[in-house]
């Protein structure tokens, strides 16, 4: 399970939403999951899903490597699903108790949870494509204007790309203290729901220990290497917006023209 979550991950390519400008992806991303929330017809999440494939096909990034970002939320999207086939008045199929299944509720719940799956897809594309690093850049440009009424830009951005980049560190250190503790005779599969979560203590406490160890670590290196915010900072590569942003911004612009097209028509 701890090898499916892809979040933090980078992938290294050399695709078309790689060389793409960082703050342009992260725009074009919020634009987007705003998109999949306000055009909600068959033909927009048709056109959606083709449009998403087609990003997943220009990254290059493995399929296994999607398909594993999806894992995790899988029981999200199951639960959604179920709760509204039985939450939508319509035809009913089939009756469980006081709980009713419906030819909409189906219909519903397949459109919500098919949302879910591209929003976790896009999200992932973009860090699968961006390095931590410009990541932290691009978020930082993009925030700078609220700097004039005291924003903490900078630490917002250093303290997110931090994050990130601990997470695979972190869940590589969760696998190596579970297996330590299963070579123990520990076992987190068999019991009741109150038992597994007591066999997460052992797993926890040298989690959590060996979490502030390294961010004192990581605190000292910073200090000895003069690191007092972002005050007065230089960048070795800038970020600029290119021929290829905007050629994307272009078809970008175009998918959404499309996806509101659909939307008045009711398609």
């Amino acid at each position: 399970m701890l090898g499916d979550i892809t979040l933090g991950q980078y992938f290294p390519g050399k695709s078309i939403l790689h060389y793409m400008d960082p703050r342009v992806k992260l725009v074009l991303l919020f634009i987007y999951i705003i998109a999949l929330f306000v055009f909600d017809t068959y033909g927009c999440y048709a056109v959606a899903t083709v449009f998403t494939v087609a990003l997943v096909l220009l990254s290059k990034i493995p399929a296994g490597m999607v398909i594993r970002s999806l894992k995790p939320i899988m029981w999200l999207v199951i639960i959604s699903f179920i709760m509204h086939i039985f939450s939508h008045d319509g035809e009913v199929i089939f009756q469980l108790g006081a709980f009713k299944a419906t030819v909409e509720g189906i219909i519903k719940g397949f459109l919500i949870s098919l949302r879910l799956l591209l929003l976790i897809i896009v999200s992932s594309l973009l860090m699968f494509t961006t390095s931590p690093l410009l990541l932290t850049d691009a978020l930082e440009d993009l925030l700078k204007p609220l700097k004039k009424i005291g924003f903490p830009a900078h630490e917002l951005a250093m303290m997110m790309t931090i994050a990130m980049r601990f997470i695979p560190t972190l869940l590589e250190e969760t696998d190596k203290i579970m297996k330590a503790q299963q070579a123990r005779g520990v076992d987190f599969e068999s019991g009741n729901f109150i038992n597994r979560a007591k066999q997460m203590v052992p797993i926890l406490v040298p989690l959590f220990i060996s979490a502030f160890r390294r961010a004192d670590e990581l605190a000292m290196a910073m200090e000895a290497r003069c690191y007092h915010g972002g005050e007065g900072r230089t960048r070795m590569k800038k970020l600029l917006v290119g021929k290829l942003d905007y050629i994307c911004i272009t078809w970008f612009i175009f998918v959404i023209g499309a996806l509101a097209g659909l939307k008045i028509m009711e398609i």
